[in-house]
């Protein structure tokens, strides 16, 4: 599985996978699955910030759940030492920092949800969450964690 050719031909490069900032890890693989912790949206190193709904429209939450989504895929490349162990994304966990009256999380959501598809084809395709939340670690308009299975 050519992730990176599939990236470069999106335009996209990974980022370096981020370090915890708490007292968690990064991935946990067990039971034949990679357990990713919730990873923020950042773009030029500098986190995506704002309430959906608020101060931010969809198409920002959008661009923010596809910036955690490759997030998410710098965490598998460091977690597996690439993707050949990738069988399947299983699903994606997405909080979307969000004004009372927003209801488009699940739009927002397919900023991650069509990434995965995109660079993994029909093992891409996810069982998803995507629940609106008040606040988020460092203002953080959108945060995804994910499972994937692994061989």
């Amino acid at each position: 599985m050519d992730v990176h050719a599939k990236l470069a031909d999106m335009g996209l490069t990974l980022p370096e996978a981020a370090a915890p900032v708490a007292a968690y890890v990064p991935t946990v693989e067990a039971g034949g699955l990679l357990h990713i912790s919730g990873q923020l949206p950042f773009e030029d190193g500098v986190v995506m910030t704002g309430r959906l709904g608020e101060d931010r429209d969809l198409a920002y939450g959008q661009a923010a759940a596809r910036r955690c989504g490759l997030m998410l895929v710098a965490q598998i490349e460091k977690a597996l030492g690439g993707f050949d162990r990738v069988e399947r994304i299983v699903k994606l966990g997405v909080f979307v920092n969000s004004a009372p009256a927003f209801t488009d999380q699940p739009m927002v959501a397919n900023g991650a949800s069509e990434l995965m598809e995109q660079l993994f084809g029909e093992a891409g395709r996810h069982a998803r969450s995507a629940v609106g939340v008040a606040v988020l670690p460092r203002g953080a308009a959108v945060e995804v964690d994910a499972i994937i299975a692994v061989r």
